[in-house]
């Protein structure tokens, strides 16, 4: 799901009055210390504009779920120890039961990030601190490579308030990288990745450069595919690179990295020619996408050298 500032996040369903008597259990998930923001209808579209300057961490919780508490606890933990590199939220499904449609919430404890109003799933269930940072350490790269670098003096986002929060200057992009940017924002993939073509060409080492441009390729790749049609097609034609390759593309913006991986490995060994190189290299662009130093594509790295030998 792409989300623009300008847009705003989709809305399905309204709060009902079930919610009313879920919020007199917030308090088994949100202590009255938390400095989480609340997340709300009033204040999502606020929120989601903050997340253009600071990145947003958002723990999905329930009162009736376990582990919810552990990880909201968790959460304004380590907002502390980062020092305003990130804005902590929490979000009582319960409460909110639009929120946690629209953002395809199916099972709490959850936490997603938004970083640039776009969100990404990071995990579901419970955490250690350390699995936490480790995760959060790769939100953090990833704002920084979109430009996203600001720090939230106060984290709270109060809906009745117009006050923008306070950020540090952001450290300007390289030329093409801020063209790359801006033909994002305006959702000219094909001027972005022009642009990140530009920097690979001045540089070829400009790694920087060449996780843009596979992010670019997916976003373009993606942005009018219907998920439940595409995993039809691929279940319909299994032999079917193409349609595979459609399937892992939506997985990864979904967050199943290694659902993605999985199906394009498997793939991989049953094809042969033109269409076994055209999947290698999606493949290599998608780890481009995840992140090289990334553990699931350590592991499909792996995979691939085995499955083409």
């Amino acid at each position: 799901m792409s989300v623009s500032p300008e847009s705003g996040i989709p809305m399905r369903g309204a709060v009902d009055l079930a919610a009313l008597a879920a919020q007199q259990q917030r308090a088994a998930t949100k202590p009255a210390d938390s400095v989480s923001v609340e997340l709300s209808e009033d204040n999502l579209q606020e929120v989601a504009q903050q997340s253009a300057a600071v990145p947003v961490v958002i723990a999905f919780v329930s009162a009736s779920a376990p582990g919810s508490a552990e990880v909201a606890s968790t959460l304004d933990t380590l907002a502390g120890e980062y020092g305003g590199r990130f804005v902590p939220a929490q979000c009582d499904v319960d409460a909110q039961p639009g929120i946690a449609q629209a953002f395809q919430i199916q099972a709490v404890p959850a936490v997603m990030a938004l970083i640039g109003a776009r969100p990404a799933p990071l995990f579901q269930g419970s955490a250690s601190q350390e699995q936490f940072r480790e995760v959060l350490d790769q939100v953090l790269d990833v704002a920084a490579q979109a430009g996203v670098t600001g720090v939230a003096r106060d984290a709270q986002v109060d809906a009745d308030s117009e006050a923008e929060p306070e950020v540090e200057p952001e450290p300007p992009l390289p030329p093409l990288h801020q063209e790359a940017f801006d033909a994002i924002e305006r959702e000219d993939y094909d001027a972005a990745e022009a642009a990140y073509n530009k920097a690979i060409g001045e540089n070829p080492k400009d790694i920087d450069a060449r996780a843009g441009r596979a992010q670019v390729r997916l976003m373009a790749r993606t942005r009018d595919l219907d998920l439940a049609t595409v995993r039809k097609a691929a279940a319909d034609h299994p032999g079917d690179s193409h349609a595979q390759m459609a399937v892992a593309d939506m997985d990864i913006t979904g967050g199943q990295i290694e659902d993605a991986f999985v199906r394009l490995l498997d793939t991989v060994r049953v094809t042969f020619g033109e269409d076994r190189e055209v999947l290698r290299e999606r493949i290599v662009e998608l780890f481009d996408v995840v992140g090289g130093d990334d553990p699931r594509v350590v592991k499909a790295r792996r995979g691939l050298a085995s499955a083409l030998n």
